[in-house]
């Protein structure tokens, strides 16, 4: 029977797939780390700016233990096929701050600001989201278990910051753009997260040797999450906002608790 704990398992049990997965995820950290990083240095708000720094050495962490998880294994990374790039492929839409935009010393505008929080509210929900799910798959492992627990509750911090950050920037008269950007987002990041998706499956499929019969369920689960999500309103959860509980989540230090 097909189910996420058996696909997760089956990835993690195969030395060349768990390599993939791992080298994918931590690809995809280390860019948020640079993007936060960077961002960090540009805006213009001081109370904003040590929180969006957190932010990007979380991101920075989440791709070293990613690293250390192949690293007790034996393994290294291995290069990342383009088309499970999921945040190139988003910027390559143009959602998000665009990196020639990074790359260039200017302050960031307020609208970039929204931009860039409205971009990460959608994808740190994606993120929140995927990592609950491997804690329930791998709670009980003494390293996998341990790295997602660390990583989920990082995300769900993220995912908290975004909310509050957008609320207190919707109350000073920016509830408009923030919606429009939050629409436009999510619409790009449900097709993005559906083409990434089929691409690591494929990708998967390839190593593990899945019949086709196995790999056609697999991508019909995907198009029919991508329907829910598109069709059926299941990206709505991507465009409420909610004060969460844990306010002021990145008003700390990053947290540098080590996975060697």
């Amino acid at each position: 029977m097909l189910s996420a704990r058996s696909l997760f398992q089956e990835i993690h049990n195969n030395d060349q797939a768990f390599q993939l997965f791992c080298s994918i995820a931590a690809k995809g950290e280390d860019q948020g780390g640079w993007e936060n990083g960077r961002i960090a240095q540009l805006v213009e708000d001081q109370e904003l700016a040590p929180k969006i720094a957190r932010h990007g050495a979380d991101e920075e962490k989440h791709g070293r233990i990613f690293n250390a998880l192949l690293h007790k294994r034996g393994l290294a990374p291995v290069p990342v096929p383009d088309d499970t790039d999921y945040t190139m492929i988003l910027e390559r839409q143009g959602i998000g701050l665009a990196h020639t935009r990074l790359r260039r010393d200017e302050p960031l505008t307020e609208r970039d600001v929204i931009v860039y929080l409205a971009h990460s509210r959608v994808t740190e929900q994606r993120a929140a989201e995927q990592m609950q799910l491997l804690r329930k798959v791998f709670d009980g492992h003494p390293e996998v278990g341990r790295a997602v627990r660390m990583i989920s509750a990082d995300e769900d911090n993220h995912l908290a910051y975004c909310h509050e950050e957008l609320l207190r920037l919707a109350a000073g008269g920016h509830g408009r753009l923030i919606l429009t950007t939050l629409q436009e987002t999510s619409h790009a990041e449900i097709r993005t997260y559906r083409d990434v998706s089929l691409a690591v499956l494929a990708h998967l499929g390839e190593i593990l040797r899945w019949p086709r019969a196995k790999s056609a369920l697999l991508a019909a689960g995907v198009h029919g999450v991508y329907a829910y999500e598109r069709f059926g309103g299941g990206h709505r959860r991507m465009l409420t906002l909610t004060m969460p509980h844990n306010r002021n989540a990145l008003g700390g230090p990053p947290v540098h608790e080590s996975f060697a």
